[in-house]
């Protein structure tokens, strides 16, 4: 290579990093940041409702929740046995606005006096009689074998009927 090739070879690379360097510097002053970004996050809504408990349970229907409430709360208060529950196969219903929520059935087979007393017309002794009776004849095997209790006739069984229900 001859002298004057090398110098104009060092020239132009020269030349390059100068082009470069001064892109730069101008495109470094022309920047303007936009205005900072605002995120905002709206706060949490507060969830409450109803959820409706069914299966290995003693007492299936629709029990209330709130934020806070767990699903190990939820299901003592439906009285689920921790050892026969499987969590594997969860089925959650969530009903429409306005959509028409189902009385919680009680049922007969399991249900205890203090629940049977909160079915329209059944006071401590008729509840006791109830309890009674599946305790010495066996469990129901439709809701109208409650006819059979003592003190239970057509118009308590009627005013009852679409609250009860009998475990499959």
């Amino acid at each position: 290579m001859t002298a004057s090739k090398f110098n104009w070879y060092w020239l132009l690379v020269v030349i390059l990093l100068a082009i470069i360097v001064v892109g730069g510097v101008v495109v470094g002053l022309r920047y303007r940041p936009g205005q900072p970004l605002e995120i905002s996050i709206p706060p949490g809504q507060e969830m409450s409702g109803t959820i409706y408990i069914e299966g290995a349970v003693s007492n299936p229907g629709f029990y209330p929740f709130s934020y806070d409430d767990s699903l190990e709360t939820l299901l003592q208060a439906a009285g689920a046995n921790k050892t026969s529950v499987n969590l594997s196969g969860l089925k959650l219903y969530i009903p429409e606005m306005g959509g028409k929520v189902e009385p919680q059935k009680i049922d007969i087979n399991r249900a205890d006096v203090w629940l049977l007393k909160a079915l329209p017309g059944i006071g401590d002794t008729l509840a006791q009689r109830i309890v009674d009776y599946r305790l010495q004849n066996g469990l129901f095997l439709n809701i109208r074998q409650l006819l059979k209790v003592d003190g239970i006739g057509t118009t308590t069984y009627e005013r009852i009927k679409d609250l009860i229900t009998v475990a499959e």
